[in-house]
This record gives structure tokens, sequence and C-alpha cells, in this order.
């Protein structure tokens, strides 16, 4: 069974927070490998810890993956603030002999951004609507890695390493089985200080907001990496949760035209043509055959537009979003070519530091909270979704009342097909079966 085989078989996504299924990226031959260990987002310690604990893995798996793709240069990305995870990987690549190379990059947002990284580090330019593939390259997070280090094994990743913060009595590092409910990772970190408060899954940037009770009963991913509770009151809810008619009125009315949001766009700043500015400007006229909004397909939804350039607290990224599906609805036929890129000559004065975009955001001192060596639990019920990934709803080969085992496959998808199979992370009896596989162990409760 060739590389390629083993990854789909394990059903390894993009651990990043995409999805994208990793036996179909590297299905491919490239100039570069660059695995990305930025972790761009403010607060989540997630790829560090795996960088530190698990760096013959992700080197080893380099070299595989980067043998198969027929790879000259293997990268990894990673902050040059990160001083104990560079010490350790650069041990491990000296103990494997490995041609690894290590690139250290600026504590900026969104360093971690796939065009950005390739940018830093090849200095190419994938092209607007573009893939890193266009230009020879093949990114993939550090957490994507580690978990084909384990399928080159004929293992598979049951669980998953999140970074709980925020309004929470311990902030933590937590791994647990995939299909454990939020709701117990936040009661293992302890109470929730405030009693009125949203939950973020994922970045505090890029994740979703959801109401405190409603983001309890979710169940942690494959594509997971945090759980931040803040509160109800604070400014990223407001942002987060406004209704799509609301923010489209604000900006007819509010927007003066400053030019911050493009001229701190990072994908303006590599070239591409994405200028929301003009995208609000026309927001009097939302049809599908306007020329400008054809440059909201560009748009990576970073939220720098909206949570740090607006001085008018207006939202150009959920407009963006908003257009893309409206454009995608309406099968309007956008091409590459329809694009001019050109490198912005001041990039480098125009990039944002994390330090200033957390005291924007008002999330600055859960940077300050300590978070301890993490804790592993395991449980005994989990509801495992169908879908922790982009393309086709994996189908599932489990019925009710089946005995299933940890690791065991519990749904599938075809090779040829966009999606990823899906495994028990523990052993027990199949109870129900919808777009989620309820498995439930006869051990009650959460084993710490």
């Amino acid at each position: 069974m060739n590389i390629v085989d083993k990854i789909y078989k394990a059903g390894v996504v993009g651990a990043g927070g995409a999805g994208f299924p990793t036996h179909i990226k590297l299905n491919c031959k490239a100039e570069y490998l660059i695995v990305n260990g930025a972790e761009c987002e403010p607060l989540i310690k997630t790829d560090q810890y795996i960088m530190r604990t698990k760096s013959m893995e992700i080197i080893k798996a380099m070299e595989s993956i980067g043998k198969h793709i027929e790879a000259e240069h293997l990268v990894l990305g990673l902050k040059k603030k990160y001083k104990k995870e560079i010490e350790i990987l650069k041990e491990s690549i000296a103990k494997l002999n490995s041609k690894v190379e290590l690139h250290y990059l600026e504590n900026v947002f969104p360093v971690g951004d796939e065009h950005i990284l390739v940018y830093e580090v090849t200095n190419r330019e994938v092209p607007p609507k573009g893939i890193p593939i266009d230009v020879g390259v093949v990114v993939a997070n550090v957490g994507t890695v580690a978990n084909v280090c384990k399928a080159l094994e004929d293992r598979v990743e049951t669980h998953k390493i999140v970074t709980v913060i925020g309004e929470v009595k311990n902030p933590m590092l937590l791994e647990v089985p995939i299909g454990t409910k939020v709701e117990t990772c936040l009661e293992f970190a302890g109470e929730v200080i405030k009693e009125s408060c949203n939950i973020i899954i994922g970045g505090p940037m890029m994740g979703e907001i959801l109401d405190i009770e409603e983001g309890k009963k979710r169940s942690i991913k494959k594509t997971d990496g945090a759980l931040i509770v803040i509160p109800k009151d604070h400014y990223l809810v407001d942002m987060g949760t406004m209704s799509m008619d609301k923010i489209i009125n604000r900006a007819k009315s509010a927007c003066i035209q400053c030019t911050f949001c493009t001229d701190l766009c990072p994908r303006y700043l590599i070239g591409h043509p994405m200028r929301p500015h003009k995208i609000m400007r026309s927001l009097g006229n939302i049809t599908p055959d306007n020329d400008v909004f054809k440059e909201a397909v560009l748009c990576c939804e970073c939220g720098i537009c909206e949570l740090y350039s607006c001085p008018m607290a207006l939202s150009p990224r959920r407009v963006n979003a908003y257009i893309k599906k409206m454009l995608a609805k309406e099968k309007v036929d956008i091409n590459k070519e329809d694009f001019i890129t050109h490198i912005e000559a001041n990039r480098e004065f125009r990039q944002i530091p994390q330090t200033r975009l957390l005291a924007r955001t008002n999330l600055r001192k859960y940077e300050k909270q300590k978070i301890g060596e993490l804790k592993r639990i395991e449980v005994s019920e989990v509801s495992i979704a169908l879908k922790q990934h982009i393309g086709e709803v994996a189908k599932s080969i489990v019925a009710v009342g089946d005995s299933v085992k940890k690791e065991q496959q519990i749904g599938r998808v075809d090779k040829n097909k966009l999606g990823a199979n899906i495994h028990s992370s523990i052993d027990g009896i199949v109870v129900s079966v919808t777009n989620e596989i309820k498995i439930r162990n006869a051990v009650q409760g959460v084993i710490k």
C-alpha cells in the first residue's frame, strides 16, 4: 500500500481548520513541501505543543511526503519567537540527518495563510483564485503531518488536542477523543467564570461564534483546535453575530471610503486585486453581474478588515463571504485570468503585529493566561460527525447495535471522491446514526 492509500485509509484531513482531504492534496508532484507551524491565530497553543512533543514524527513524515511528491525543498515555517520549538525541531532534524529546513516567520497576522506562507518562504505569488500547487508548492499543517506519520504506521488519529482558554477557571490544553462534547471540555477546564458568555470554536479571527449553550452541544471534530470563551458583550460577538441586513445597511450609510480595509488586506499586499473598499462602495447595487463583486472570491476571510482596519466598525469580511455565496449560487464563472497581480511596495510596513491585533480586539488579558501541561481525558460517549472535512459526507458503514473498536472505520468516502473516511475514537456500541454516529461505552462518565 503506497503513502496516498495509507493516508486515505486513515482519513487524514487538514488539521488547521479547513479539513481538505490529505490523500487528494498529496496526489501530485511539487518542488516545495511547506509545513505550516505558524499557528497565526491569536491565543491558540495547539500546534506549538505538537511541534514540541511530536517533532520526530513531523520530520519523518515530511521526508516520506517529500519523497512521494518528489519535492526538492522541505521547509517547516514557524515563528521565530517559538524558541523552544525551534530547538527541539533542530535536534530532531540532526538526529534523523534530514534535509528539512526551518524558515523563521515574524509574529504577524495572518502569516499562516497558505498564500502568505508560500510568498514568505519561496517569494512566489500564488495566483488570485489559485492554490499553492499552481506555483509548485504543497502546504500542510504540522498537525496534519503528525497524523500522516501515524497513517504510515497503519494507525489512525482518534484524539484531538484543543486549547481551552478565555473565561474559564483553568485554561489548558486538552487531548480528547474526536466526538467529545464541547461541554465536557469546558467542564474539565473548570467552571465558566462569567454567567453570560459565547464560545468561539477555532481562532478568534476566523472561528465560529456560538451561544455557549448551543456550543456545548457541539462535538469536537478533526479540525477543531481551540475553544475560546468570551463575554456575550464582547466586540467579537457583536461583529460575528450581526445580521447581514444590518451589516449591509450600516455599510451603505457609514462607509467613509478611507481604504484602510484594502491597504491592510493581506491578500491585496501580495498582489491580489482584492479591494474591499470598492465592494463596500458598490453595495447599493448587489447583483451577480457587477464586476467589482468578483473580487470577493479572493477574500481569505482573515478578518483584518473588520476587526482591525475599519474605523467605522463595518464588516467587509462578512460582506465578502455573503457575496461569494451569491456568486456561487448564480454560478458566475470566474477565472484566474480575470485578475492581474501586483505586489504592494509598502507590504513590509502594513503587516499586522499580533500584539497590536490582540489589543485592538480586546483579547490581551487572555494571552497572559498560563496554560499548563496537556491533560488527556477519555470519555464514555462520543458523537462523531460524518462530515469533518471539505467535500462529500462520509457514508456510515455501521448500524445501531453494532459493537465497534477504537480506530475502527465507521464512515466511508470513495477514494476518487473529495472526502475522508471516519473512524471510532473509543470502544463501544453504536446507539444512533444520523449526521453523527453516537457510540457509547459501558463505562460511564469521564476518565481522567
